[in-house]
């Protein structure tokens, strides 16, 4: 029996599915989209009437669903914010596709192989927000998965389950794909809504441009994952409280976990969350499958490289879900949910598992990881704008051995004067975690690495800038 819970992968290891809508009816696709429409309004006992898409709305809260993009933030919630505050404006719905944080290759799979089930969970979601144009923002890098999603969408039309009058019912919803520029900073949901509408993408300051209150276009916006997206169909059709039942107590339902790195068997696995650890991950015959031969696991990024990285010798005192007393657990036996990681100083973030083993070295994952980083800051904050290039310029003296135990020093305070809030958007903590955790983790390490090199000594602090 298989340890996975699939439910958005369902299909993915059937050699004769195809992209097609075709192939999509054939499974059932569509059906739960048909029945959306066929609800009817439900009578309070105080005789309120509830809406078709209250009841819609009410179980993805009942689902217990957080966002898959990353934050983990209660979808429900978040539908509730547009509605809140009732305003005069239309609403707008975007899919974030902008899947670039490196380890997670999670959406990209549901676009190219069942793009059908991600335009069927973000109509009903339109449907049950009032919303009649969606937009399906998509990474540059991507143009297979738009081209995928572009026929999609027009299949989906010449059927009657997007576009006007949708099978029948009065309802219009027009889907709009918008390919992206190749920016990381773009799957930030404010960087993401500028870049929507055709300025550079600087994230907004929050408050007051939240966009379930001042999104796109200055109206009320909902901004979702695909994974997100694909989970309400799901919900939907299962019942909210049958998938709360899934995982465990507030990281409930399924999770689409990428792994990467030094295991055997890299790939998407669909788990139920907090019901598997890091080590079943990536040990786990039908997870990772461990390491390569002659290899041993030496630290893990749970949440791709934002994520600040775990060492395997680390221990960590959690509180797991729905416990009232904490544990002290290694990493191999973290649960993998939202909260035990977050509590472990980590975070799931947008499930990107990278293993490292023993024959990778700190400082090039350091230099890696700070290249990246240097690359796609928007430089509209000058912590982020100034602070990444200042810590590549030091790591890559390190890398090279010129650099002294006090520039490790000077690496670790730039870290903390970025992270901790300091800049507008994430992007400031999404940075300098995995310097903080490196450096400091694996401090050891580097100070040998820097011992078994010739250097000339620390520079000056005029050298460290222009150099």
């Amino acid at each position: 029996m298989s340890k996975q819970t699939k439910l958005i992968t369902k299909n993915f290891s059937n050699p004769d599915y195809t992209p097609d809508i075709q192939c999509y009816l054939r499974h059932g696709g569509y059906q739960t989209l048909r029945r959306v429409f066929t609800m009817q309004p439900s009578l309070e006992s105080n005789g309120r009437v509830i809406s078709p898409q209250e009841l819609i709305r009410n179980e993805i809260k009942r689902s217990g669903l957080r966002g898959r993009g990353g934050a983990g933030f209660p979808t429900g919630t978040k539908w509730e914010f547009v509605h809140q505050n009732k305003q005069d404006k239309p609403i707008y719905l975007i899919c974030n596709a902008d899947e670039s944080e490196p380890g997670t290759f999670k959406d990209r799979q549901i676009i190219h192989r069942d793009p059908h089930q991600l335009l069927e969970g973000l109509a009903i979601a339109a449907f049950a927000n009032h919303v009649h144009k969606a937009f399906i923002y998509i990474r540059g890098e991507f143009p297979q998965g738009a081209k995928i999603l572009e026929n999609a969408i027009q299949e989906a039309v010449q059927h009657g389950f997007l576009g006007k009058n949708i099978l029948n019912t009065g309802y219009d919803l027009e889907v709009v794909i918008h390919r992206g520029a190749g920016a990381y900073i773009c799957g930030e949901e404010t960087g993401l809504i500028e870049s929507l509408e055709g300025k550079r993408p600087y994230p907004r300051i929050k408050p007051p441009y939240f966009p379930a209150v001042y999104g796109l276009y200055g109206c009320p916006t909902i901004v979702n994952n695909v994974e997100t997206l694909c989970a309400v169909k799901h919900i939907v059709e299962m019942g909210g409280e049958n998938y709360a039942r899934l995982g465990t107590p507030n990281n409930t339902g399924t999770r689409l976990v990428c792994l990467s790195g030094a295991v055997k068997k890299p790939g998407v696995y669909e788990i139920e969350l907090g019901k598997f650890t890091l080590g079943d991950l990536v040990f786990d015959p039908e997870f990772g499958g461990g390491l390569p031969p002659n290899r041993k696991l030496k630290a893990i990024f749970p949440g791709g490289i934002s994520s600040k990285v775990l060492r395997l010798d680390e221990t960590f005192t959690v509180q797991l879900p729905g416990k009232t007393t904490t544990n002290t657990l290694n990493i191999l036996d973290l649960p993998y949910d939202f909260d035990t990681l977050s509590s472990a100083g980590t975070m799931s973030g947008s499930g990107g598992i990278i293993v490292i083993d023993d024959s990778t070295n700190m400082v090039d994952v350091l230099v890696s990881v700070l290249e990246f980083f240097a690359h796609e800051s928007c430089g509209q904050c000058t912590p982020c704008r100034e602070g990444t290039l200042w810590m590549l310029k030091i790591a890559q003296r390190i890398q090279s051995g010129n650099a002294t135990e006090s520039d490790l020093d000077l690496l670790i305070e730039l870290a903390n004067n970025i992270g901790g809030g300091k800049t507008v958007c994430a992007f400031g903590d999404a940075c300098a975690g995995p310097v903080q955790s490196i450096a400091t983790k694996f401090r050891h390490e580097i100070l040998h690495y820097l011992s078994n090199h010739t250097h000339t000594g620390k520079l000056t602090d005029k050298s460290l800038v222009s150099a």
